[in-house]
């Protein structure tokens, strides 16, 4: 039996932070806002492996009022989805995924963030796929106000 999720996440950019996106410190003069590191890519990717299993999404089982998530790595988060995938007995066949971010450029990061996401879900980096693109300044991310994450998984079971 192949289930297909996909997941969806926006944050705003705000001075102060880190921005970090798969799990890599990229410079820059903005961060992302959040609870958690504010991965806008890993959190959507989170999203699209719990709408494959049916368990709702990231907010369910990782709160924003929940204190223990407080600057949080979302590769911590992750993993815990990752491992809720396993008990459910289905395996991860591949991630797409699209970063939407106006500045600073992306593509020199993916192989990194590629690698993160793979470590942190126990699978082959050939099984993810990160993809970057601007929004030719148009909309939110186009001012850059912040950035946007796509992401689609399909997993399989074989019971």
């Amino acid at each position: 039996m192949f289930r297909i999720g996909n997941g969806y996440d926006v944050h705003r950019l705000v001075e102060g932070r880190k921005l970090i996106l798969g799990g890599v410190e990229i410079p820059h003069l903005l961060g992302l806002d959040g609870h958690s590191d504010a991965d806008a890519l890993t959190h959507a990717i989170c999203d699209a492996l719990l709408g494959a299993i049916g368990k709702g999404d990231i907010g369910k089982y990782f709160p924003d009022t929940d204190p223990k998530w407080k600057g949080v790595s979302s590769l911590t988060l992750l993993k815990q989805v990752g491992a809720m995938c396993e008990e459910h007995r289905f395996a991860i066949s591949n991630i797409d995924s699209i970063i939407a971010a106006q500045k600073p450029k992306i593509a020199p990061h993916i192989q990194a963030m590629k690698q993160n996401i793979a470590g942190a879900l126990g699978i082959d980096p050939g099984q993810v796929n990160v993809k970057a693109t601007t929004t030719e300044t148009l909309g939110f991310v186009g001012r850059e106000e912040g950035m946007a994450a796509y992401a689609v998984a399909l997993l399989q079971n074989d019971d």
